[in-house]
């Protein structure tokens, strides 16, 4: 294994152990609560962090997402902890065993984003990884600011947090 994959696995795990802690605050009757009339409600904003590891098997096995075709992207929600985590460890389990199987030539490879024939951006699979890896992060912290408002305890990320720590 090549120490550029090794990087994006260990990151990929480090990032997993934040967001599965982060996921299972959500309490359950909390799901279709939403801050804002053009926010996300959770049940679609904790799906779509669940989701984002999987991405990384998406970025190496195929050639691109089109969000105009239904066919290649399929939105999951959920509306408990029983659907949510079991869906993200499957999702992180797929994730980190494409990249396991990968190559650095492979993350080379071109890689497009696109709505129709609306390019929206040109990457190589490298780049896909960590793309969806700052997606993780980006919509972990919009969580953590949706289960603050809830007054739900927030853990730490990379380190201890405000609640852990008592103030």
């Amino acid at each position: 294994m090549s120490k550029q994959i090794d990087r994006l696995l260990k990151e990929m795990e480090q990032e997993a152990n934040t967001t599965r802690k982060m996921l299972s605050r959500i309490p359950d009757d909390k799901f279709d609560w939403k801050p804002h009339e053009k926010s996300m409600p959770i049940r679609r904003l904790s799906a779509h962090i669940a989701e984002l590891p999987g991405w990384v098997e998406m970025a190496l096995t195929t050639n691109e997402l089109d969000f105009a075709n239904p066919a290649s992207y399929n939105r999951f929600e959920a509306h408990s902890q029983k659907e949510l985590m079991p869906y993200f460890d499957e999702r992180l389990a797929k994730g980190k065993a494409a990249l396991k199987d990968a190559t650095d030539e492979q993350l080379d490879e071109r890689w497009v984003l696109r709505n129709g024939d609306k390019i929206l951006g040109e990457y190589d699979r490298a780049g896909v990884i960590r793309m969806a890896y700052c997606q993780i992060v980006h919509h972990r912290a919009q969580l953590g600011v949706f289960l603050r408002l809830l007054n739900v305890p927030i853990p730490g990320s990379y380190g201890p947090s405000a609640d852990e720590q008592g103030f």
